[in-house]
């Protein structure tokens, strides 16, 4: 089975890494893997995700919205 080396790791994330592996019960190499999957089944899949369709529902108002009023993330 491959294998990967992660180098220069802060201090800080190798002690959270041996928290989370102690509160979940594995070892340190079981908890980084376990992230590592959890991490590929979130990726997107083959080609991308497929175009989301929005409809438009009528409200009776001339109101025109904006990204922010919809979403509040500046844009982002």
């Amino acid at each position: 089975m491959p294998g990967i080396h992660v180098r220069d790791l802060s201090n800080e994330t190798v002690q959270a890494l041996k928290r989370r592996a102690r509160a979940h019960h594995r070892s340190v190499q079981g908890e980084v893997r376990e992230i590592l999957v959890e991490a590929a089944r979130a990726a997107p899949p083959e080609g991308g995700y497929p175009p989301i369709q929005l409809c438009h529902v009528d409200i009776g108002g001339n109101h025109f919205w904006t990204r922010e009023d919809i979403y509040g993330d500046d844009g982002r």
